[in-house]
């Protein structure tokens, strides 16, 4: 269920009719994967419901897409492949989702884009302008909601990475949240910007402090 909209976005009938939006089709096989991908045991934040709270911000904003469906499908990918322990999960799930794009009978532009746009989901740099940059910022957007539910976010992150060591997880965490605050902006599209930088830095400030406590 996601905040936004009251409803499951997670869905099969969604799924389908995105298939549809491509051209593509059917295809419910690849639903159920990443369906059970992201069921998948230990993912307190990164699951289904993340994904349907994307998509419930990417129906708010489809306006500001080039290209919505393709947005749309990044946004189902850009967390398939997920474990704490690696450092490709990014790279590997827009992989899956341009090899699925193009067994499905996508143009290998249209697979491009889209693995362009998981792959800005690293975070580790700034995404470029465009569809990318909507994507990374409505990732990003659970860093400026209220600040109830980015405590509930950060706490689930924390038992995502229950296996690392108290204090070492607090140094690394607290590196990456000083990185974000570092930038000049978190948000590159204006429309997210508006609404969500402010309360970000203050959600984020917050969460250095008790890191540091």
């Amino acid at each position: 269920m996601t905040a936004e909209t009251g409803e499951d976005l997670f869905s099969l009938d969604r799924w389908r009719g995105l298939m549809s939006a491509l051209g593509l089709g059917g295809q419910d096989e690849t639903y159920s994967a990443l369906a059970a991908a992201y069921g998948a045991r230990g993912r307190h934040y990164h699951n289904q419901d993340h994904v349907a709270a994307c998509l419930a911000l990417l129906d708010q904003h489809a306006d500001l897409a080039e290209r919505p469906a393709e947005a749309e499908l990044a946004l189902w990918f850009h967390d398939a492949v997920y474990s704490t322990r690696a450092f490709d999960n990014e790279a590997k799930s827009a992989d899956w989702a341009a090899e699925f794009l193009v067994a499905a009978g996508a143009g290998p532009e249209v697979a491009a884009r889209v693995r362009a746009h998981v792959l800005a989901t690293r975070h580790d740099s700034a995404p470029p302008a465009g569809d990318s940059a909507l994507v990374v910022d409505i990732d990003l957007s659970i860093l400026g909601r209220e600040a109830a539910v980015f405590d509930a976010f950060d706490r689930a992150i924390r038992k995502e990475y229950a296996w690392v060591p108290g204090f070492l997880y607090r140094q690394k965490r607290s590196q990456l949240l000083r990185h974000l605050l570092d930038r000049p902006a978190l948000y590159a599209t204006p429309a997210l910007r508006d609404r969500f930088e402010a309360p970000a830095r203050a959600n984020l400030e917050r969460a250095l402090g008790r890191l540091a406590s």
